[in-house]
Parts: structure tokens; sequence; C-alpha cells
């Protein structure tokens, strides 16, 4: 394991909330009333597959101008109401593992939020960032993590992903990667592609440092 690639929201930083109900709100605009469990089951996507597939549950298509007004409307409501903050333990775990790993995100966040929430939580620890508006493809595609890869010059097979939500896990495995869950807003049922579910960050730090061991007895055994 060389080097370790997180979703964002869900993941580093408690903020899926604030998505759901910016998109909530956004969508009431044009008529269109969802439930934020619908976002969270949707998370991962970029603004243009998510409100794709919202708007054809409703029976409609929304146009090039559909999207870019909601999306609009949605990081502007989303700017304003929302409150992220790091789960709990999650920024001494990063610093512990970027002594030995390189690390990257991947969110399909749009790039303003992205960079935003990273640069005021953790400045200067992630070797790629990978966002919502890098990728003409969004999960649950491969081409996102596959282009973190890429740009991490690892090769998958020792990257290690860590998700939250279906389609990432999807978009991870899909790619050749190993994925372990954090059930961080949907029931474990959702997430039972992932190699591995834990239950928390801490739980987290835990398996990778007995990955980490294992490794050395492999290589030393």
């Amino acid at each position: 394991m060389k080097a370790i690639i997180f979703d964002m929201d869900g993941v580093l930083v408690d903020s899926m909330p604030y998505h759901a109900e910016a998109w909530k709100q956004a969508f009431l605009t044009v008529g269109i009333k969802i439930k934020r469990e619908a976002i969270y089951e949707l998370e991962g996507s970029n603004h243009m597959q998510l409100i794709d597939i919202i708007f054809r549950r409703f029976g409609r298509t929304p146009t090039e101008d559909d999207m870019r007004e909601l999306n609009r409307k949605k990081v502007e409501i989303f700017d304003r109401i929302e409150r992220a903050v790091p789960f709990e333990g999650i920024k001494e775990l990063l610093v512990s593992l970027k002594q030995k790993h390189k690390l990257a995100v991947v969110s399909g966040s749009n790039r303003k939020t992205v960079h935003d929430i990273l640069n005021r939580f953790f400045p200067g620890i992630f070797d790629v960032i990978i966002d919502g508006d890098d990728s003409s493809e969004s999960k649950p595609s491969p081409a996102p993590y596959l282009k973190a890869v890429g740009e991490l010059g690892i090769p998958k097979e020792h990257c290690l992903v860590v998700e939250n939500a279906p389609l990432g896990i999807r978009s991870a495995k899909s790619g050749g990667l190993r994925c372990i869950a954090i059930p961080a807003y949907l029931d474990r049922k959702f997430l039972e592609e992932a190699d591995v579910i834990v239950e928390s960050h801490r739980e987290l730090g835990r398996y990778i440092l007995q990955e980490e061991e294992r490794e050395a007895r492999e290589k030393h055994g």
C-alpha cells in the first residue's frame, strides 16, 4: 500500500447534509420535490449526472440551461448554509498517513467547493486532487479514480480507496481498486460492494495500521 485515495464528502468532512439540503432547495425552484436520502444515494455523481437522474425520475429531461442554472443555485445555497466540519480524528490520521503514503482526494463536488473545503481543513495534505469538474465521467464510472491513480504514478494494486457511498464504491471496484467503506449516512447494506466496511474513522485508522503491519510481515517474512 503506497497510496490512499479518499472521497471527500462523508469521508473527510461531515458535509453531505448541507449538499442534500442545498440540492433539495434548488430542485424546489423547478417544481421538483425530493428527500435528502435521494441525494445521499447519488453521492459521488457530478452535478450534470445528478440533475439528469433526478429530472428523469420525474419524467423530465433537463436542458443545458437547466443544468447550469440549477448548479448555480445549488452552489449559492450550499455556500450560504454550509457548516461542514472534519470527522473526529481524521486530521490526525491524515498527518500520520502522509509520512508513509501518497494521499489523494476524488470528489464529485464542483471544483470551488472541493478546494475551499480542503484548503480550509487540510492544507498541504494531498498530493493529488480530482474534483467533479476534472472528468467528463463521474462515479460510478471508474474514470475519476483511475485519473487519480495516473496522477499519483502508483500502480493501482498499491492503492487503497476510502469511500462512504455506493456509487463511489462501484467506481473504485470497477477500476480494479481495493475499497474500504465507512457508513456515514447510509446503512451498511448500501456499501456491501466494498472489500471491507469499518464502523468509524477510528476503526479506519486501526484497519490501515493492521494492513501496514501485515504487509511488513509479508515483506520480511
